[in-house]
């Protein structure tokens, strides 16, 4: 690990000065992906500002009937938060769903937006990765990609974003709260990470001068039907390589409203709104939802190790609708897939 300079931010305005003032310092939180990517050297820093005692650690009710979440909120006390338990089960399980216990007691939420991809030639320094230097090529779209995307890809990037909790939050319309050396903004969690493109670079539409301050939830919660199911190498602890997070409004066996969020398929989480469009209205029934993953994946591409995605992802929907219109999720606790 190389040399750096540590200092501790004493609230969010001192936190931007200090993000200004050097352009290559870090912010650090829990540190979780952070530290190992300095491990790494994927990574290098000149300088850590600590922002873990900033006063952005509140779960709050909002006058709407959501939540205001605060960055620093760790990523174990909000699956266990009694607010989200009864209101938004689906993000309490997806994130229980990922890491270690250990993990998610540091981890924070507002970090865990930020989680750079697990594309194993991204922490390879040894091998070429755009995302890690431009312009260098892409190893895994000819090397051992078995983890890689499918949907959403470009020439220069076939990563996926590793977040089983964010895969959530896009499925519940969540909103990213942002300040900066230019005020406060918004960003729907929909828009807050990249596609690949010809900057593969960028995970997200954060500005490196910016700190994430909360994630705000609507008062939609699908709380009755909803699951999250996610299917990995390990079931004890691995990146998922394919997950859904599915969330249903029903009316006597019709579908009023769904969402559909994957997890382990694109740079980012993919949501689909033709698809979503095509379950509302819809009876609950196998073809219903066949017809939904088929709209999903149309454009779905493999690269060679990976190209079994598709047919897991296509069986991973249908079994994850169905879990959430029986109003059976998947147990994050018992180690098994229902």
């Amino acid at each position: 690990m190389n040399n750096f300079q540590y200092s501790r931010a004493t609230d969010v305005a001192d936190a931007l000065n200090q993000i200004a003032a050097d352009a290559s310092a870090k912010f650090i939180a829990g540190g979780t992906n952070l530290v190992d990517l300095m491990k790494y050297d994927v990574e290098h820093p000149s300088r850590l500002i600590d922002i873990s005692h900033l006063p952005l650690a509140k779960v709050e009710e909002t006058t709407g009937g959501g939540l205001r979440i605060g960055a620093l909120v760790p990523n174990s006390d909000l699956a266990w938060h009694p607010l989200v338990m009864e209101r938004y089960p689906l993000l309490s399980s997806a994130i229980l769903a990922g890491a270690s216990g250990q993990l998610r007691n540091m981890a924070s939420t507002g970090g865990n937006l930020l989680q750079r991809t697990r594309c194993f030639y991204f922490y390879d320094v040894a091998t070429p990765c755009n995302k890690r230097e431009p312009g260098s090529g892409c190893s895994a779209k000819d090397g051992i990609n078995r983890i890689n995307a499918i949907l959403g890809t470009s020439d220069a990037c076939i990563a996926t974003h590793p977040s089983d909790m964010c895969v959530a939050l896009a499925a519940l319309d969540a909103k990213v709260h942002i300040a900066g050396p230019n005020g406060e903004r918004i960003i729907a969690m929909a828009d807050f990470h990249r596609l690949p493109g010809d900057t593969p670079q960028r995970d997200t539409n954060l500005d490196p001068k910016e700190i994430i301050t909360a994630i705000e939830l609507p008062a939609q919660g699908f709380n009755k039907h909803y699951t999250y199911l996610k299917i990995r190498d390990r079931l004890s602890y691995a990146f998922a390589l394919v997950s859904v997070a599915a969330a249903l409004k029903m009316d006597n066996g019709t579908i009023r409203d769904a969402r559909l969020a994957l997890g382990g398929v694109a740079h980012k989480p993919w949501r689909n709104p033709e698809a979503e469009a095509a379950l509302n209205g819809q009876p609950v029934t196998p073809d219903t939802f066949a017809r939904a993953a088929d709209v999903v994946l149309r454009e779905a591409k493999g690269f060679g190790h990976n190209t079994f995605k598709i047919d897991l992802a296509r069986r991973v929907i249908v079994r994850a609708l169905t879990q959430a219109a029986n109003g059976t999720p998947q147990s994050q606790s018992d180690k098994t897939i229902a």
